[in-house]
Formats: structure tokens, C-alpha cells, sequence
């Protein structure tokens, strides 16, 4: 079933209304000028609609569920994928996947958040929210890619990192914790895609990258516009005024300067739209970045990291 978001809602009704003269259209009764007449302001409500979107908004098309997902963007722009599964101590975790592909028919590595789109897929992937045993899962497959001189590719989509007793009781700080350090230290190319939402530490698990790429629609914060409203106001409903505050959307953080190092355009409509052609902008920008970090030695590679990071230490208002 196709998800329709409150503010879509309008545009939705309209491309019904188009459908529906297409399918009483025949020889006889010729509906053409009214469907072109329709489908103009169409893409312009659509134009309308978009250029005007609220954080709160652009959140929420972050979290569609018809957004592609890590694995969507394996099947589209990667071949030959091989999954890894298990961080050899405790089990696999559904909600990151990892694994090695080719990439322009050159070997690489990817890690990613998955999330589910009906709902025994979301429970199975438990909402893209990782276990500890998925960050050392994905530190596994980031080592042995280092071993083999292979680029990484990320990709981030989670709410953060799950914070359960039972995560908690095998060490999810320090699996996070551990991954900032290791990925700090990678003598490979390293690069990161905020393709929904960006949360907490359990992105940054995965995002230490000498390039870190936001789509479009995207969003990357410390924490989640619902849990920054409980923790200032005590009340979660308050996620739209938390989410202006947290200022998260790629071109807030793009505007820094420093946090990212470019924004992925998306098509008409965000991503869920097209999840095809999402893709296919993402490999574009991919190819660029990684061609670019190709030139470099693995110990610039390290220390261009290390700057990068080392550059948001400024604080601006």
C-alpha cells in the first residue's frame, strides 16, 4: 500500500483525478487537454509543496517507508554482492546489513542500517535500530576490507542505536565507542550516506568517513526530534518545534561547513517517488568522491580524516 503523508495528500488527490480520466479515455471521449491541463498544475502544486517544507516535514519524508533502503541500493548500483553475516561473539543483527560488491566492477565493501517496510519485516529488523552486535559486525567487515585495500561504502538510516537492557548489557556504548576509534584509523577509502535518518551515535557507529554525503530529504542529528521534545518539554508530541531547533536537514547541516561534504539531489517528490533514480544520483556522487580519494595514500587518507573530524570543534550560532 502506498504511504501518503499528510502534506502529499493534496497532490496524491490530484494525480488520482488524472489516473482516473486516463482509464475512461477511449476513441470516442478524448480527455487529453484536460489531463495535460491537470498534470501541469500538478507539477506545480508539486513545486509549491516542496519548495516549502518544514523540518518537521522534511523528517518525515526521511522516515518513508518507501524510501530506498541499504539494500535497495546494493540491488540498483552494486553486483556481485556477498552478505556477511554474525560478529563471531554473539549473533547477527538483522538491522545492519554488511557485506562485500563491486562497485563499477571494482571490489568493495558495504555496511548499512536496514530497516523493514511491512510490519514482521520492520520487528525482524527491529526499525533499523542496531544491537552492539551489529556495530561489531560491521567493524568486522570495515577490517577485513582494510586487509584487502577495498574502499567502504556507508549507509546511515536509523532512529540511533537500540538502547535495551539487553544492548546495554552486552556493550553498546563501547561497540559505538570502539567504531569511532577503529574507523578513525582505516587506511582505506571511506565514504558515508545519510540516506534517511541520521540518529545519534548509532549513526556515527557507521559514519566516521573521509566524506560523509546527505540526500536531499535526509536528516542527521544528535538524537531524534521526539526524544530531544521529552527531554526539553517532557512531551514527545512536541517533535516539530524540537525537529526546528535541532536544525537537521542536509541543507542545515550542509550550511555548516564542516559536518558534511555535499548534498545528494533527489528526484522530483523525494526519493520514495523514484527509488531507482534516487539511486542512480547516489552512485553518481559516490563515483566522484571515491575517484577523488583513490589519489591519496593510505596515511593521507587517515589524516584527511582526521582533520575533517577535527574541524568540528567550531562552534558557530
Amino acid at each position: 500500500m502506498q504511504v501518503i503523508l499528510d502534506f502529499e495528500k493534496p497532490l496524491a488527490e490530484l494525480r488520482q483525478k488524472i489516473r482516473e480520466l486516463k482509464d475512461y479515455s477511449t476513441d470516442k471521449i478524448d480527455f487529453s487537454g484536460d489531463i495535460v491541463k491537470l498534470e501541469k498544475k500538478a507539477e506545480k502544486l508539486r513545486d509549491e509543496i516542496f519548495s516549502n517544507l518544514s523540518r518537521w516535514q522534511r523528517t518525515q519524508l526521511a522516515r518513508h517507508v518507501d524510501r530506498p533502503f541499504t539494500l535497495d541500493f546494493v540491488n540498483t548500483i552494486f553486483t556481485d554482492w556477498f552478505e556477511v553475516h554474525g560478529d563471531r561473539n554473539y549473533r547477527d543483527d538483522p538491522a545492519i546489513v554488511s557485506g562485500f560488491a563491486r562497485f563499477d566492477g571494482e571490489p568493495c565493501a558495504i555496511i548499512g542500517h536496514q530497516k523493514g517496510r511491512d510490519t514482521k519485516e520492520k520487528v525482524y529488523r527491529n526499525f533499523g535500530m542496531p544491537n552492539p552486535e551489529g556495530y561489531r559486525k560491521a567493524l568486522r567487515v570495515m577490517q577485513l576490507a582494510e586487509q584487502f585495500g577495498l574502499p567502504i561504502f556507508t549507509f546511515v538510516d536509523t532512529p540511533g542505536a537500540f538502547p535495551g537492557i539487553g544492548a546495554e548489557e552486552r556493550g553498546q556504548a563501547e561497540a559505538i565507542a570502539r567504531n569511532l576509534r577503529e574507523m578513525a584509523a582505516l587506511k582505506v577509502p571511506v565514504i558515508t550516506t545519510i540516506t534517511g535518518e541520521g540518529g545519534s551515535g548509532g549513526a556515527l557507529g557507521i559514519a566516521v568517513a573521509n566524506r560523509v554525503l546527505m540526500m536531499q530529504y535526509s536528516v542527521y542529528a544528535v538524537i531524534s526530534p521526539e526524544g530531544c521534545a521529552a527531554i526539553l518539554w517532557g512531551d514527545g508530541t512536541m517533535g516539530p518545534q524540537a525537529a526546528d531547533a535541532l536544525k537537521l536537514t542536509a541543507s542545515d547541516v550542509d550550511s555548516l561547513g564542516v559536518v558534511i561534504d555535499g548534498v545528494i539531489p533527489e528526484p522530483d517528490g523525494g526519493a520514495h517517488t523514484d527509488r531507482d533514480a534516487a539511486c542512480k544520483n547516489v552512485a553518481l556522487v559516490l563515483r566522484q568522491h571515491l575517484a577523488e580519494l583513490k589519489k591519496l595514500s593510505p596515511e593521507e587518507l587517515v589524516e584527511q580524516r582526521y582533520q575533517k573530524f577535527r574541524a568540528m570543534t567550531i562552534v558557530k550560532d
